[in-house]
This record gives C-alpha cells, sequence and structure tokens, in this order.
C-alpha cells in the first residue's frame, strides 16, 4: 500500500472531515480550525471533538467575536452540549482569553499573527502566548493543516506520525525530525501526491499512528502488510 493508499483507508485532513475550507486562507475558515485544533488539543475523544465543533456552529458561536459575546457560562453550555464535558470550564476560560488577545494585539486576524511572525518557530510561539494551555500539541495540530496555505506554517512530525513513519518504514527510528520531514514529503511526492496535498499524508499517519501503533492493533490496521513492526512481531 502506497501514501496515496493509507490516505484512501484512513482519511486526511481533519479540517476538511468538519466541512472546513482553508485553500482559500479565509480569515473566517482558518479561525474555525484553530477552534477545532484547541478542542483536538486535550486528551479527548474525536468524536466529543467533532460533535462540540458542530455545537459551536450550531450556536453560531465561530468567530472570535462572538466567542466574547457569548461568555463564559454559554460557552461552558455549548461544550456540554458537545460532550466536552470534562473539560468544560478551563476550555471556556481558555477560548475567552485567546478571543481577547487575539483582538488586543491582532485585531482578530490569525492571518495577521501570521504576517508579524519572524519565522515558523516566531509564528508557533505567537500562537501559543495567545493564552496559557495553548501547547506544541495545539500548534502542531492547527499549522499541520495550514503548511502550503501560510507560508511560515512547517510545524515538525509529531510523536504520533513519526512513529506510524517509522513503523512503515517510511523514516528511519535515528532521523531527526527536520529530516524526517524531508524524507515524508519526498516519499509523498514519489507516491504520486500533490504537493499542497501533504496535510493529508501527515494527518493520515497521525491516524494511523493514534488508533493503532500506538494501541498496537495490527490486526486492524489498514496499513498492516506494510508496517515493519507487523512483520516482526507476526500481528498480520
Amino acid at each position: 500500500m502506497n501514501m496515496i493508499g493509507i490516505v484512501e483507508a484512513v482519511g486526511g485532513r481533519f479540517s476538511r472531515e468538519l466541512g472546513i475550507d482553508l485553500e482559500g486562507g479565509r480569515s473566517g475558515e482558518i479561525f474555525k480550525w484553530f477552534l477545532a485544533s484547541v478542542l483536538f488539543g486535550a486528551r479527548i475523544s474525536e468524536t466529543i471533538v467533532k460533535h462540540t465543533f458542530r455545537a459551536f456552529e450550531q450556536a453560531g458561536v465561530t468567530t472570535p467575536e462572538k466567542i466574547e459575546r457569548t461568555g463564559w457560562d454559554g460557552l461552558v453550555s455549548i461544550l456540554d452540549r458537545g460532550g466536552y464535558v470534562r473539560y468544560d470550564f478551563k476550555t471556556a476560560t481558555k477560548l475567552l482569553e485567546l478571543c481577547r488577545t487575539l483582538r488586543e494585539r491582532y485585531q482578530n486576524d490569525l492571518g495577521r499573527l501570521h504576517a508579524e511572525a519572524s519565522d515558523p518557530r516566531d509564528l508557533e510561539e505567537r500562537l501559543k502566548a495567545l493564552t496559557k494551555g495553548i501547547g506544541n500539541v495545539t500548534v502542531t495540530i492547527f499549522l499541520r493543516e495550514l503548511r502550503g496555505i501560510w507560508k511560515k506554517a512547517r510545524p515538525l512530525p509529531s510523536d504520533l506520525v513519526m512513529l506510524a513513519a517509522g513503523n512503515l518504514g517510511l523514516i528511519s527510528s535515528t532521523d531527526e525530525r527536520e529530516q524526517a520531514l524531508a524524507l515524508l514529503q519526498e516519499r509523498w511526492m514519489e507516491s504520486g501526491g500533490r504537493e499542497k496535498d501533504f496535510p493529508d499524508c501527515e494527518s493520515a499517519l497521525l491516524r494511523v499512528g493514534k488508533n493503532y501503533c500506538r494501541k498496537k492493533i495490527c490486526d486492524a490496521c489498514p496499513a498492516r502488510t506494510a508496517c515493519r513492526s507487523a512483520a516482526t512481531t507476526g500481528r498480520y
């Protein structure tokens, strides 16, 4: 199975699955994806995150202005409707604080934040500085799907992407993350993937790493025939 086959088997970009269109680089769509990335950043199931994002959409609360106007109690209510009850209080606080900072520093425009960043690492630090509680996981989730849309969006592969890519023989266990990123991009192009669709490849590897490699569920993994780990342990 080549890399395009893996994407077809397990799915690609999460933003597309949520109906968010990032390709045009529109500010409103990018903020929606940032909201979803904040939700995905907690230790909570994908299903609950998707239900909660839909709850925000149904309430019409998907812009920084609407989030601030909704207030803490209103945000907690939306989070609870989506099933995000374990993290409802602190997530409501986080959303209000990040939107306040975004308004005060960047006129409610994440595109302005990107424009003012000096390089990819500064971009990541500016995103984390929006409020306490936005860490590397959330930033990587967000920027991974903006690769090729924002010039400075160049996050390094996450642990789960590295795990899946290593098991599939796409990278070596000795590769540094910068080298691994370059190798994965090269492999993607060699398999017939388009450069602009590389975020689908990263997202697919994340899905494999999270749902199969980390749990050692090799028998059910759609990529098991290409997996060095499964072949070594006789799990397929």
